[in-house]
């Protein structure tokens, strides 16, 4: 075994040529085998011939640490030499080695210094290399980078952010915390100090390595805090707190041009210090108190650069969105919010007010990037979101967020005779609310603001600051929520009916307003007074459907009242009429992906909430909408466009809606007659459907569909479209009509191949699976039990048949996926009782035994040590076959394990009493199996 090949090996993989990397990566794993291999990769990452070589060798370990460290590997105990090897690479690798290498440290220190709480001389030799650092020590050609040791510093207090053990209801802050912070932090917060002092002397221009170890730092003391309060830290949380003040007091929001890096760190370390405060406010009150009077002044020095927000970068508003953040925390103190409550007026008008008006960055998002600017503004359930992104924590939805909190807090004693305002008067014979009752800042300051702007009209619908303000008082509205619920239904009727909905009416369309108004009444939804609730709906519909204006793209209103039209459906608010909708949805879907999701899903909400009120419009909606997906189904089959994904998930909400609304046998006649024929409606567009995505968008092979699969894509939804086709089959005609056998050999070959489990994605199949063979036993399926030679020119290969590609489905079901087990059973039994086994065709039945019960025995080889429910599905498996063909089964059990037939006996017998959850069939069979095993054995 030659270790100078992984130099090479380390090269190859990153070749350009796929089958040259997985050959590279091949040998590197048979190498790794080797004692040496871990130190081999070591030495590349700090002395590789070239950057890439260096990265690779440190991905490849950070891959290899992964695998081996809390395992059974000779590797997991890992060796003092190795640890000192890895520490002396970290401190001196590149910046881009260490990004990768730092992640295998962090592996070994969650296993070796946190769970088993060795390694005693990691910490103190850390602090000794930190205090003699470059940046810190002042030594000329020192070995150590301080960069380096602090990002090394960072990765071994990360797992102590959170609490190590949740279920302790006041845990204790971890030794190895307490002892990095007093061995390390403490000592580092002077070295702090000592920087901020010379950064902030040096005016009009920023050190980049004096900004990045400030930063760090401060990541440093963010996750020391962020649960635990060391001990040794908290008596200088007051003038380490000084010096973040000073950073946030050193940055502008003025500046147009491009930041360097030193600025562009500067404003990180900003931004974690009001992270910072959040942590101390929100967890660590005994220590955070004294500081709230300064914090307080700082954050709201912050919060008021809100009005150059559309001037500034992502970085800067991040760093006043969190401002605002901080004074919401603040709010929720006693101390703090007696601190702030007298700045609400001027807070209000003069930060939260100018972060919410909309500006000309709004203007430009939704013109260029109309998604982000949903995202961004818009939020609804119907919006897909992928990841987490703090681009998307905008100033104005902190902002919003802060109004909601300051909205809902009490303000000073009033007496009710003086509340004059329109909106908070009471109807006559209400209940006085008292003398000196405290009220609302929702009432009492934030409504009454908000009353001052002109909502738009005809008259000055062309003034722009009429129509910027307005959009701010919208985005106001939509964060009050919490203040609205607590109102008389009163209140917020009139608030909707003077303040939101005359929007709707405006001649001139206005739809940047409308479509924020959309967003608010998506928000209410779920708090709409009843008698609202029709006005809401009929303007949400008028502009579901908003033609685009020129240039100006609709698309946001449009999605907008999608949003707010499923909020008000999933709060059980039912249209008069429900085919308006309904036409305007499917209408609305073409070749726009992101639109054609949202209207998917509200297609899917209406579905789902109309109930017996929509299904007798199905049959022509599905008609039109299977229309629509056809002309989206490309000619290969992967992967499929969202328009057909999205759609195919549509039609199988309305193909169970509609059998959910069969009528009873006992109803008349001509309403079950109706109901079939929509039946044959939608088993005809279903079926044409199918064709067309599994067999007509794909060129077979000369011979017929031998070679075809159906495509993975929404297998799920295209199994319960299946069974819809075959539960609507009365004749042998039908059957052949509708091509039901060619799309069961298509499908049954793709689920034979299926190994995207997932909890519900496969109940569709399960249920299609039990229909096949019922569709088998009236009318006799072809190529179900034994599939015919294809024709030639194609080879005279045998193919699986209908049954058999569901076999393979089942029994990789029982061995690789639990919570498919039971399901799984279920079909072992009726798979083997079909009623057409003759003696030509014995041979299927038993491969399809000998498949069950090595795939059933198997796993229950692996959970038997302790009895638990997955013991009678699997014994149940076994049961079935054993009962068909007995010496097989018992030849499967013996060549598993040389006792294995005694132990699966065993076990029966252990449950054979035992109460049963899934029917009588379960319980017979087992009950029978166990009988005949005591025959036997007399």
């Amino acid at each position: 075994m030659e270790l100078p090949q992984i130099p090479q090996l380390l090269n190859e993989t990153l070749s350009p040529d796929g089958s040259v990397v997985h050959t590279a990566t091949e040998s590197l794993d048979r190498l790794s085998l080797h004692p040496d291999f871990p130190f081999c990769l070591l030495s590349i990452t700090t002395g590789g011939q070239n950057p890439g070589q260096r990265v690779a060798a440190a991905t490849y370990l950070k891959n290899f640490t992964r695998r081996n460290v809390d395992g059974s590997s000779p590797f997991s105990k890992i060796s003092k030499e190795f640890k000192n090897q890895l520490m002396c690479a970290l401190l001196q690798v590149e910046p881009a080695v260490l990004k990768v290498l730092v992640e295998a440290f962090r592996v070994i220190v969650a296993s070796v210094f946190v769970k088993e709480n060795s390694w005693p001389e990691l910490v103190p030799e850390l602090a000794s290399v930190i205090q003699n650092s470059s940046l810190i020590s002042g030594a000329a050609n020192c070995e150590w980078n301080t960069i380096n040791a602090l990002t090394v510093l960072h990765a071994l207090i990360r797992p102590f952010q959170y609490f190590l053990n949740p279920k302790i209801p006041k845990e204790p802050v971890p030794p190895q915390l307490e002892l990095i912070t007093k061995e390390i932090l403490v000592p580092l917060l002077a070295v702090f100090h000592h920087f901020v002092e010379k950064a902030l002397t040096v005016h009009g221009r920023t050190e980049a390595e004096t900004e990045r170890t400030l930063l760090i730092v401060c990541k440093c003391i963010y996750l020391a805090v962020r649960s635990h309060m060391p001990s040794a830290l908290a008596p200088l949380l007051p003038s380490f707190c000084c010096d973040l003040f000073r950073i946030l007091g050193s940055l502008s929001f003025d500046h147009m041009d491009p930041l360097g890096e030193g600025y562009l760190l500067r404003l990180k370390t900003g931004k974690r210090s009001l992270l910072i405060f959040c942590a101390l406010v929100t967890r660590h009150r005994k220590f955070s108190d004294k500081l709230m009077p300064d914090i307080i002044n700082c954050v709201l020095k912050i919060a008021a650069h809100s009005t150059k927000i559309s001037k500034v970068d992502f970085l800067s508003e991040r760093v006043v969105s969190l401002a605002f953040n901080v004074i919401s925390h603040v709010l929720e103190t006693g101390p703090g919010w007696r601190l702030v409550s007298p700045n609400f007026s001027s807070l209000l008008e003069s930060a939260i007010f100018p972060a919410l008006v909309m500006n000309e960055k709004d203007i430009s998002e939704w013109e260029e990037d109309k998604d982000e600017y949903i995202q961004k503004n818009l939020p609804s359930d119907l919006e897909e979101i992928s990841g987490w992104r703090e681009d998307l924590f905008t100033a104005r939805k902190s902002a919003i967020n802060l109004l909601g909190v300051i909205s809902m807090s009490k303000g000073p004693p009033v007496v009710a005779s003086n509340c004059s305002s329109a909106l908070s008067k009471r109807k006559k014979g209400e209940k006085n609310r008292g003398k000196d009752q405290r009220s609302f800042m929702g009432e009492l300051l934030v409504i009454p603001f908000l009353s001052k702007f002109p909502i738009p009209s005809e008259a000055n619908v062309s003034e722009t600051k009429i129509i910027n303000d307005y959009y701010g008082v919208l985005m106001a509205y939509g964060g009050l929520q919490d203040f609205l619920r607590e109102q008389k239904p009163g209140y917020m009727s009139t608030l909707i009916r003077n303040r939101v909905l005359p929007l709707y009416r405006v001649s001139v369309s206005l739809p940047y307003l409308v479509a924020t108004a959309n967003w608010v009444l998506g928000e209410l939804a779920s708090c709409l007074p009843e008698e609202m609730s029709a006005d809401v709906y009929s303007s949400l519909l008028k502009v579901l459907a908003m033609p685009d204006m020129g240039d100006i793209s609709c698309y946001p209103v449009r999605v907008s009242a999608a949003g707010a039209i499923a909020g008000l459906l999933e709060n059980d608010y039912l249209p008069p009429e429900w085919l308006p909708l309904l036409q305007v949805v499917v209408g609305g879907i073409g070749d726009e992906d992101e639109e054609n999701s949202v209207l998917f899903r509200l297609l899917s909400t209406v579905v789902e909430a109309g109930n017996e009120n929509v299904a007798v419009h199905l049959p022509h909606i599905i008609s039109l909408l299977v229309g629509q997906i056809s002309k989206s189904i490309p000619p290969n089959p992967e992967p499929w466009p969202q328009m057909v994904e999205r759609g195919f998930a549509a039609l199988a909400v309305m193909g169970q809606s509609w059998e959910e609304s069969m009528p009873e046998e006992v109803e008349q006649s001509e309403s079950r007659e109706t109901w079939l024929s929509g039946q044959a409606t939608l088993a005809k567009a279903f079926s044409s459907l199918l064709q067309q995505a599994w067999i007509t968008a794909v060129q077979p092979m000369e011979g017929g569909i031998s070679d075809l699969e159906a495509s993975p894509s929404c297998i799920d939804d295209s199994s319960a479209l299946l069974r819809s086709i075959m539960r609507s089959i009365t004749t042998y005609n039908e059957l052949l009509e509708l091509k039901v056998a060619e799309l069961l050999l298509v499908w049954a070959d793709s689920i034979a191949n299926w190994h995207a489990w997932e909890e519900m994605e496969d109940l569709s199949i399960f249920e299609c699976i039990k229909e096949v063979v019922n569709l088998h036993g009236k009318f006799g399926l072809k190529d179900f039990i034994v599939r015919g030679l294809p024709s030639p020119p194609v080879p005279p290969v045998p193919q699986r048949s209908i049954i058999e590609g569901i076999g393979v489905f089942v029994s990789t079901a029982i061995t690789e996926y639990p919570s498919a087990t039971w399901r799984a059973s279920s079909c072992v039994h009726v798979l083997l009782h079909v009623p057409s086994y003759s003696s030509e065709v014995e041979s299927v039945k038993q491969s399809l035994v000998i498949a069950f019960s090595e795939a059933a025995s198997s796993r229950f080889k692996a959970i038997r040590s302790k009895p638990c429910s997955m013991w009678k599905p699997l014994l149940l498996t076994i049961s079935s076959c054993y009962l068909c063909y007995p010496d097989i089964v018992e030849r499967v059990l013996e060549k598993k394990e040389h006792t294995g037939f005694t132990i699966w006996a065993s076990a029966l017998g252990f449950i054979v009493t035992s109460t049963f959850e899934h029917g009588p069939s379960a319980e017979s069979e087992i009950k029978l199996t166990g009988q005949y095993l005591t025959f036997q054995v007399s």
